[in-house]
């Protein structure tokens, strides 16, 4: 059984006798006599073997190991493909979306600015006596002055991130 076992589980991680035995620190033949059954690995080496399959001991000596079948390998990486083919698509539609964010944000600030370019500051000439005409008056020029301050740094930060995502990575 266990010689069963090294013997598939080699073949499933795609080793050679001459590719295990290299990490192992032995010689090929010593894999082969394991293999064959004419002789066991010690206690120190059935820990490496392992390590190096990834499994329990307890597998390695007692437990039968199913060979994985090329069909099932097959299916697996076909399974696989799908899902790269999946996560790209998911890549590039987010890509995308940042991208026409970025657009939109910029069109968006074009359009406030030329706005406020036509309204040429109307609160200026409003009757700051009442309290509600006082406080929209103050709102809208302070929005005023922040905008015409931050957006011209907004508006090249937007650009430069409309240019950046619409690059393929």
């Amino acid at each position: 059984m266990l010689n069963e076992n090294i013997k598939v589980l080699r073949k499933s991680k795609g080793l050679s006798q001459e590719e295990l035995a290299v990490k192992l620190h032995v010689v090929r033949q010593t894999i082969s006599k394991w293999e064959q059954g004419l002789s066991v690995p010690d206690a120190d080496m059935l820990i490496s073997l392992s390590e190096t399959f990834e499994t329990p001991v307890s597998m390695l000596l007692g437990e039968t190991v199913a060979e994985t079948r090329a069909d099932d390998l097959r299916v697996i990486s076909e399974k696989l493909e799908v899902i790269n083919l999946q996560l790209a698509h998911g890549k590039a539609a987010r890509q995308k979306a940042i991208r026409w964010f970025f657009i939109l944000l910029c069109a968006v600030m074009a359009v406030v600015f030329a706005i406020l370019l036509a309204l040429n500051s109307p609160y200026l000439g409003w009757d700051y006596r009442h309290p509600e005409t006082a406080v929209a008056g103050v709102a809208f020029h302070v929005f005023e002055w922040l905008f015409v301050r931050i957006a011209p740094f907004a508006l090249t930060g937007a650009i430069v991130g409309a240019c950046l995502a619409g690059k393929k990575v």
